[in-house]
């Protein structure tokens, strides 16, 4: 090839001439050259060509290159007399090549887009770029002499594309998070949940800690250790086995400050150790022989993420990844981070309500306190049970007063509400009526004196009542009631029944009339007063209710205690919308019996 035989400059630049191929000779292609000969020494396509920031692209029927453009040349890093001659394979072995499409344009003359992926010697913030591109045929008086290639960098498109689902993956898992995670007002609970949530949603092993701050018959933690308690630890199924000894004996672990959980949970930032090293790791798990567990696991990258609150750190959650798993980006670590802030808030709150609930019953058993031994004749047991839906402390109560000539009277009542007003006004009303107790009163007259006196104190809040007083030597009992439900009976004999009594206001009401009922109560019966969370059921009417406990087949030979919690079994199934209240006595026969009038003819219906 002489000099008047080589392409126009805007094919190759007269310097590069020496790198044309010699088998060029005369091929289609420098005819192609010609036709174009007057264009080009104008300067016109060639300004265009190579003044665009689109890398431009020729190469022969072996897709060997004929030409680049200037552009080509910037974003690869590589300069155009490198190109000539050569494939894209042989130039950029990092950049994905489209040969087979390349091929498909040359056999049937279609212009086809294809994608070019790869790295270049151009660093890029992106990492892996990527263009798309348009091919065309180039031929010449009907022969084929090579494809042309126009191409448009969308790297940052890519990143940004990636990017944006990389967002809605994150929010679609915290999205989840809220639905799955603090379904309850419970510490393991909500931890448990957590853990199993994170694994395999975002690692291979999960593991959570709560910080410890009170302790209960175990040694404190040395000075200068954080006592992080072991709530859950969630494994793939293969590994439980291998990783069941990582629990240990304790069920808890005390961190030194230059622990890498302790780190996060004084600062509130996360922890990553991806690829860790041996050394590294020690600084994760504190104890060699778990090091040696986790490695033979396959566990190569690790993330500890802090649980926060406003002003602390509840706990942290550990997060493994092992085997072919990928380490941690980012977008992990920021997942995490949402995940635990949404967790920790739960965590918190469910720490609040078991500390805040167990304040609220010791403070209701303090007001409700143990009722007052019985007689000897007669037996009592009781239960209360709160309600499950809230931590407040409620106006139930129950009593047992001892009184001369061996009678013992029962009570039980239940002020309106709920709350720290309904606890203080059922104290009061309970200190009222064993004030009046005491002076001997039918227990009808017992509710006026109670009604009055409440009114005079200026109580708030009604009380609904039941007093029924047991008198052994007469086998009689007497009952009253102030609004209150009906109690009932079951005998040796295995009936049962509801002793149905006149209708009474509720005290505090200052309407006082009661009326009382006088019935039979042979010894071995036994007598169960209860407040209405007992039967009260939605969409059930309670008179219904109250008849349903006759037909429960209850038996007066079973212990009190277990009669009671049969009960409660049954109806509640362990969880109740209002508190609960439970009384049951049981009459033995007296051991020196005496001759003495009832206080009313035997009988349901005497008075």
């Amino acid at each position: 090839m002489n000099a008047e035989q080589l392409p126009p400059p805007w094919l190759f630049p007269p310097a590069q001439a020496a790198h044309v191929p010699r088998t060029m000779g005369a091929d289609p292609f420098l005819r192609l050259v010609d036709g174009v000969q007057s264009v080009c020494e104008c300067g016109f396509l060639r300004g265009i060509i190579e003044g665009t920031s689109a890398p431009v692209i020729i190469l022969d029927r072996h897709l060997r290159h004929l030409y680049v453009n200037p552009a080509w040349s910037r974003v690869t890093g590589v300069p155009a007399t490198t190109f000539l001659g050569r494939t894209l394979a042989e130039v950029l072995p990092d950049v994905q090549r489209p040969d087979d499409v390349l091929i498909e344009v040359l056999a049937d003359g279609r212009p086809r887009e294809v994608t070019l992926s790869g790295t270049t010697r151009v660093p890029s913030p992106v990492g892996r770029r990527l263009w798309r591109a348009v091919f065309h045929r180039l031929e010449v008086q009907g022969q084929v002499v090579g494809v042309c290639g126009i191409a448009v960098e969308v790297s940052n498109l890519r990143q940004y594309l990636d990017d944006l689902e990389n967002a809605h993956q994150r929010l679609a898992l915290l999205d989840a998070a809220t639905t799955r995670v603090g379904t309850t007002l419970d510490v393991e609970a909500t931890c448990a949940e957590l853990a199993h949530f994170l694994a395999p949603s975002l690692a291979d092993i999960a593991a959570v800690g709560i910080v410890e701050e009170e302790f209960f018959g175990v040694p404190p933690p040395p000075p200068g250790m954080l006592r992080l308690r072991k709530m859950e630890l969630t494994v793939p199924a293969e590994l439980q086995r291998h990783l069941s000894e990582l629990g240990g004996p304790k069920p808890y672990i005390d961190l030194p400050r230059g622990s890498a959980p302790r780190r996060c949970i004084d600062s509130g930032r996360p922890w990553l150790g991806n690829l860790t090293s041996d050394e590294l790791f020690e600084k994760v798990v504190a104890d060699p022989d778990r090091l040696r567990i986790y490695r033979a696991a396959g566990v190569h990258s690790v993330l500890i993420v802090p649980l926060p609150t406003a002003g602390r750190s509840v706990g942290v959650v550990l997060l493994m990844r092992m085997g072919a798993s990928p380490s941690f980006s980012n977008d992990d670590i920021l997942t995490a981070q949402g995940v635990a802030a949404r967790a920790a808030v739960s965590i918190d709150s469910a720490h609040r309500y078991s500390h805040e609930h167990t304040m609220t019953l010791e403070l209701q058993r303090a007001l409700l306190s143990e009722p007052d031994r019985p007689h000897p004749t007669v037996e009592v047991a009781t239960r209360y049970l709160p309600s499950g839906r809230s931590a407040l402390v409620g106006g139930d109560w129950y009593d047992s007063i001892a009184l001369p000539d061996c009678r013992t009277l029962l009570v039980m009542g239940d002020v309106m509400g709920h709350g720290f007003q309904a606890a203080v006004a059922m104290s009061q009303y309970r200190s009222v009526l064993r004030t009046v107790a005491a002076a001997g009163l039918p227990v009808d007259a017992m509710l006026s004196e109670a009604d009055r006196r409440a009114a005079r104190i200026g109580l708030d809040r009604v009380a609904t009542c039941l007093l029924v007083l047991m008198d052994p030597e007469a086998g009689t009992c007497t009952a009253a009631t102030a609004g209150h439900l009906p109690p009932l009976v079951i005998r040796p004999n295995g009936s049962t029944g509801l002793m149905h009594l006149p209708a009474g206001p509720p005290i505090g009401t200052e309407l006082g009339e009661y009326e009382m009922t006088t019935f039979a109560f042979e010894p071995g019966s036994v007598l169960l007063l209860y407040t209405d969370g007992l039967v009260e059921q939605r969409g059930v009417d309670i008179d219904d209710s109250v008849r349903a406990l006759s037909e429960m087949g209850l038996s007066a030979d079973d212990s009190l205690d277990h009669l009671l919690d049969t009960l409660l079994s049954r109806l509640t199934h362990g969880m109740c919308e209002d508190d609960i209240a439970l009384l049951a006595a049981r009459l033995r026969r007296p051991s020196t019996p005496r001759s003495r009038h009832p206080k009313g003819p035997p009988g349901p219906g005497g008075r």
